[in-house]
């Protein structure tokens, strides 16, 4: 798929040897003909150029040539060399040289502190920084000067720290210095006291373009485009011209609020005012226009660029990577690479994610030799994150496991990436545990993504409780009005049988967007709400909401679920017509379904026959489903045919097949079907069901006799079945497929996991409570009867939500009607 250009270490010796030598003649040659004396620079009229000394030094071991060359020639102690030299090693990355150079300094002014806490903050060492600006202060006996606050502004961590800095510019009278204003600004604004900040900025006297920059830099920074904008405003009245920082903070925010149309209007100003060559701005608006998913406007910018760096590439790159185009954006890699730019941290996280889009297993481990080769892995977590959702996405997620393992630093995104991955992969149990296991780091703070990460977990295994307890969280950390994290706890309170819970929440948070209109349409469907499904599509429309393709698909499946024929083929001809948006392979599934499950067989198959694209493993299932219920054994045998082309792995379909056969009575095409499945290492996805109770899920599987409460239970379905057979139950054996005695097979039936998940809830639960009871399959056509029985006997709602829908069991009828 793509290959990483390996490191040529010959070739960059001999390419450096050049450079190395023109280091030393440069140094030579600043030296050679000129002489000293041990009390000044000069001698006769001829000055030593200390300037191309300093700037000839572009690695760390010529820094140490010309220290020692000062050292030996007296200038060691000179106090503007020595300050220069600290500030050389800052900027070579060896601030333990700077800070050694630093003590040697006998009498420091007010410059050689100022380098000091400087060097600090380049290397990201901020407490240092604040550590040493103390002690200049307490110790020194030299005042600061203007140039000692903007870099010890940028190094406070803490609000604490920002003020105790704060006063001592009131101190010494620096609060109107222009430079530190605009610092204060800056630093008020990390914080999100954008209030102070803008209070600092309306005092200022003198305002230069440094300090317009900061306000509206802290307003993009905190997501408050309309504030931005106005300052914008305030800078045009003033007669101040935007410069490049100014625009490119400007393009960050209008793609941040999803304003194309402002941010196309400051494009204009780019072109008009000459800024389009600048690097920064280009960069910037390839970014912009991938947010709105414009990747025709991203391209031109990009191909007009005259120069372009690594974060040029990076930014196209990811334009293609996060708008689902990873063909293009792999291409692009290997181009960059062809011409010499060098892959950067940043290139390697969206190459992670072009690999998860396409499901390239193989180059996944390239990938991750790649990162491993040149140390990333450890150098910065948000690397070591993209590797764990890159291999949870391929559905590897032991890799991504030993991944997080070795880790050295989790963030909340590292945990988030895992929890993600389980859920995705259908392992909602252990992304509980993960789950659990992050909370035991208190230093570790759950956030949005964590929300939404482990929200549908407790949706998958119904752990209401559990979920509710997350939704007191989120109210608590004000998330609750938080668009993705309200989706997720209406889905969660839909999936968890509290469909009123989930329309009540529904409309307390912002319906802007088609999301949380498509978890409700959803929910509404899988409860067997077709009417209401519509109705509220309805509704969508009136707010002035765009549906997209989800939205169609939970239609579609909502229309399905109640048997409404004419009203899914309305909306399937409405999602082309009126949206423009072409059918996939799930829209495509649910046609099939829809048609199929109300008997149109027929149809449903000339559906398939008349597919632009190739059906794949869902819409011949969908057409299989059909063939069970309606019992027609010629056209399930084409369609199983089909299904074991395009997914001979899945064993569920071969149950599918086996259950057709077994209600016909074809014995030996059974025994066929179970020899291909046997022959094919495939074993039975075993049936449980689960009940929450007290905090706690309990999973029961079909025959379970380890459950503490184990001989309860059975007594107990022993006692119902009787009562339900007074009332006119009779077991349909036929949902037993083994070849055993009458009486083995109702035995059989009684141990299903969901009959003894709802006598566990009878036994554990106040008399006529609701009872939820959550099975990873489809729920047995026997269970499904006996449950109308249970329901009535003990006056109990008992609610039960198999792999397609929800049944809701009351005074003996069921809320599908039968239709399921």
């Amino acid at each position: 798929m793509f290959r990483l250009l390996p490191t040529c270490i010959g070739r960059h010796i001999s390419k450096s040897l050049p450079s190395h030598q023109a280091h030393c003649s440069l140094f030579s040659a600043a030296i050679s003909s000129r002489q000293f004396t041990s009390d000044g620079f000069n001698n006769g009229n001829k000055d030593i150029d200390f300037n191309i000394l300093f700037s000839s030094c572009t690695k760390v071991h010529l820094a140490k040539r010309l220290h020692a060359f000062l050292l030996v020639s007296g200038k060691g102690q000179n106090i503007f060399l020595s300050a220069r030299l600290v500030n050389l090693y800052a900027y070579l990355g060896d601030v333990s040289f700077a800070q050694r150079t630093f003590d040697q300094i006998p009498r420091k002014d007010v410059y050689t502190w100022n380098s000091m806490v400087s060097a600090y903050v380049r290397s990201g060492r901020f407490r240092d920084a604040i550590n040493c600006f103390y002690l200049f202060l307490l110790t020194s006996g030299v005042r600061p000067d203007s140039y000692s606050f903007p870099s010890v502004l940028k190094a406070c961590g803490n609000l604490v720290d920002g003020k105790k800095m704060h006063c001592w510019v009131l101190k010494l009278g620096f609060e109107w210095d222009v430079f530190v204003a605009a610092s204060l600004v800056h630093m008020y604004s990390r914080f999100g006291f954008l209030s102070v900040a803008r209070k600092l900025f309306n005092n200022m006297p003198v305002r230069d373009m440094g300090s317009w920059n900061a306000m509206i830099s802290g307003f993009c920074q905190n997501g408050n485009a309309a504030e931005a904008l106005e300052v914008l405003d305030e800078m045009r009245l003033e007669g101040v011209k935007m410069d490049p920082v100014t625009v490119s903070s400007l393009l960050a925010v209008c793609s941040q609020s999803d304003d194309s149309l402002s941010g196309m209007l400051i494009h204009l100003y780019v072109i008009k005012h000459g800024l389009e060559c600048d690097l920064f701005v280009s960069n910037a608006l390839i970014n912009m226009y991938a947010k709105f998913g414009s990747l025709g406007h991203a391209q031109r910018v990009f191909d007009q660029m005259e120069v372009r760096d690594v974060v040029s590439w990076n930014s196209i790159i990811a334009a293609y990577e996060q708008n689902d185009n990873p063909i293009t954006a792999l291409g692009l890699f290997n181009k960059m690479q062809l011409i010499g730019i060098q892959p950067d941290l940043l290139t390697a996280v969206s190459l992670a994610s072009i690999v998860a889009q396409l499901s390239d297993r193989q180059s996944s481990r390239s990938v991750h030799g790649f990162i491993v080769r040149r140390g990333w892995l450890m150098e910065d977590v948000v690397i070591g994150n993209a590797i764990v959702d890159m291999y949870a996405k391929l559905g590897a997620i032991d890799s991504a496991r030993t991944v997080f393992e070795g880790l050295t630093v989790k963030d909340a995104i590292s945990w988030n990436s895992l929890i993600t991955g389980y859920a995705q992969n259908g392992l909602a149990s252990e992304a509980i545990e993960v789950f659990r296991m992050m909370e035991e780091h208190k230093e570790i703070i759950p956030n949005q993504g964590t929300w939404v990460s482990i929200l549908p977990a407790y949706s998958h295994v119904g752990a209401l409780q559990q979920g509710m307890r997350i939704h007191g969280r989120v109210i608590k950390n004000c998330l609750y009005l938080d668009v993705f994290v309200g989706t997720c706890l209406v889905d969660m309170y839909g999936k968890c049988g509290r469909l009123d819970d989930a329309l009540s929440l529904f409309y307390h948070i912002p319906r802007t967007s088609s999301v949380p209109w498509n978890a409700v349409i959803s929910c509404l469907g899988i409860h067997g709400h077709g009417e209401k499904a519509l109705k509220l599509f309805n509704e969508m429309l009136v707010e002035g909401v765009k549906p997209d393709h989800v939205t169609f698909v939970s239609l579609l499946s909502a229309c399905s679920h109640s048997g409404l024929v004419d009203e899914g083929q309305w909306c399937f001809r409405m999602m082309q017509e009126e949206y423009g948006i072409k059918p996939s392979l799930k829209h495509y599934g649910c046609m099939v379904d829809l048609l199929g499950r109300a008997g149109h067989l027929e149809m449903a198959y000339n559906v398939i026959k008349n597919m632009p694209i190739q059906p794949d493993a869902s819409v011949w299932g969908a057409l299989l489903g059909a063939c069970r219920i309606h019992g027609n054994y010629e056209l399930s045998t084409f369609a199983s045919d089909r299904l074991f082309e395009v997914e001979p792995e899945n064993v569920g379909y071969y149950v599918l097949l086996s259950n057709i056969y077994a209600n016909v009575g074809k014995w030996e095409d059974l025994d066929k079907v179970r020899s291909l499945a046997r022959n094919r290492g495939l074993r039975k996805t075993p049936g449980w069901s689960s009940i929450e109770v007290n905090n706690k899920v309990d999973v029961f599987y079909t025959g379970n006799q380890t459950h503490p409460k184990c001989e309860e239970i059975y007594n107990e379905l022993k006692v119902l079945t009787t009562k339900m057979k007074s009332l006119g139950y009779i077991p349909d054996l036929s949902f037993v497929l083994q070849d055993v005695e009458d009486d083995e097979k109702e035995h059989i039936l009684t141990s299903h996991s969901e009959r003894l998940a709802i006598a566990f809830g009878i036994i554990s639960t106040p008399p006529k409570s609701t009872i939820r009871i959550f099975k990873n399959l489809r729920v047995c056509g026997d269970c499904h009867n006996a449950t109308k029985f249970i329901s009535r006997i003990t006056e109990r709602e008992i609610i039960v939500r198999d792999s397609n829908r929800f049944h809701h069991f009351k005074d003996g009828i069921c809320s599908c009607g039968d239709y399921w």
